[in-house]
């Protein structure tokens, strides 16, 4: 069967990188299911050789990924000090107040309206998994609205009146229908109003071999020149760029309806769209030569636990997020070599996580148990994780860390 781009149809052949077959890294399983059966998906990652989108194809439905959600935004102290710091500068940078109105897509749990809502500011969120909707709106106070979001939506929230300020934090990723979702921002948008959208850079995921934050939740991984082409077939401009340290290094794109004179280009902008051409974003063949850099990495994550498991030493994980699901079932990580991990988040605790079957428990068990060495999942939480564990010394314990190799840190 023949792959289309899903932003402009061209047939998809060229591949990016080729991660075998794996579950959805979100499908953590309940140890009652752990004899089920479990489906796995091909992980192969393609690149539009027209527009440079990076892509997987799509096996199973939005509805079916997202309705009933594991992962809570909350539970990352860093992210909510991002998420703070962003309404301080939204709110200063566009002077938004009591008679603006925010909306995000993919609210999650209301982890970043609330500051909004400390400060009387108006919002909205859109998230389509209930469950965590729910607890947006009852601790939180954050109205949200339990739908997915594409033209439909946005023409049903819009009526209502359209967004001053219209953001989607680590959303435009896992929409299977590019084209309705930035659509719908489009319909959405108040003339004059602004939107944000934050997302891993491609960039940096080549640059730093970052192929365990591919997964079937995420859909497409973008530069900012692919990400102006698509806000652009939809009458968005792109006029300003953030770089973040966030998920191992994002960008903040911000965008304007293209007759909105008064938010020129900012040399920012520019500059990054010249640096990506330069490094051959605009090009098959960049594209084309990563996938042997994730088999390398591969083999250097299996030596090296290898190396440590001859040597007696014990390994547990730190985490369950979708990437470390992506690099234990790539490379065929089991208990065996990973006894548990752990996880803050209670919702993931006490099952399994998809694939390997390694057990997910609370983060106290790791003072009480006193492995040799703790596997860091979530990399781009290193320091956090690091400073949280750092009794782990007591007994000479080490951590492991992708920074980009697999390295041991005390």
């Amino acid at each position: 069967m023949t792959l289309s781009c899903r932003f402009c149809a061209a047939p998809l052949e060229a591949t990016f990188a080729d991660l075998g077959m794996s579950p959805f890294a979100n499908s953590y399983i309940a140890p009652e299911k752990a004899n089920a059966m479990e489906p796995f998906y091909p992980l192969h990652a393609y690149v539009c050789s027209q527009c440079f989108l990076v892509q997987l194809g799509e096996f199973e439905s939005p509805e079916h990924i997202f309705s009933d959600y594991l992962y809570f935004s909350s539970y990352s102290s860093s992210w909510l000090e991002h998420s703070k710091r962003y309404v301080d500068a939204m709110t200063e940078r566009f002077g938004l107040d009591e008679s603006s109105q925010v909306v995000e897509i993919a609210s999650n749990d209301g982890y970043l309206l609330q500051y909004f809502v400390q400060r009387g500011i108006p919002v909205l969120g859109i998230e389509p998994a209930a469950n965590v909707a729910e607890v947006a709106e009852t601790e939180r106070g954050v109205p949200t609205l339990v739908r997915f979001f594409g033209v439909e939506t946005a023409t049903e929230v819009a009526a209502n009146g359209q967004a001053d300020l219209l953001l989607g934090n680590n959303v435009l990723a896992h929409v299977p229908d590019l084209n309705d979702f930035v659509g719908g921002m489009k319909v959405l948008l108040k003339p004059g109003g602004v939107i944000t959208v934050e997302f891993p850079h491609l960039m940096r995921l080549v640059d730093e071999n970052q192929w365990d934050t591919i997964y079937h939740e995420h859909f497409s991984y973008f530069s900012f020149s692919t990400v102006a082409r698509v806000f652009a077939a939809h009458g968005l401009r792109l006029f300003d760029v953030e770089e973040l340290a966030t998920h191992g290094g994002s960008l903040r794109i911000f965008g304007c309806h293209e007759d909105d004179v008064a938010k020129p280009q900012t040399e920012r902008a520019a500059e990054l769209l010249e640096r990506e051409d330069a490094a051959g974003y605009n090009a098959l063949e960049t594209y084309l030569a990563y996938g042997e850099r994730v088999i390398e990495d591969k083999q250097q994550i299996l030596s090296t636990l290898i190396e440590l498991k001859r040597a007696g030493k014990r390994i547990v994980g730190y985490g369950a997020p979708a990437k470390g699901n992506t690099l234990l079932n790539y490379c065929g990580v089991g208990p065996e070599f990973v006894e548990y991990t752990v996880d803050l988040n209670p919702h993931k605790q006490d099952h399994l996580l998809p694939g390997t079957h390694i057990p997910i428990r609370s983060p106290e068990f790791i003072r009480t148990d006193q492995p040799d060495v703790v596997l860091i999942l979530p990399w781009n939480l290193k320091d956090e994780i690091m400073e949280q564990l750092a009794f782990i010394r007591e007994w000479g314990g080490e951590f492991a860390v992708r920074t980009p190799e697999l390295t041991l840190a005390s």
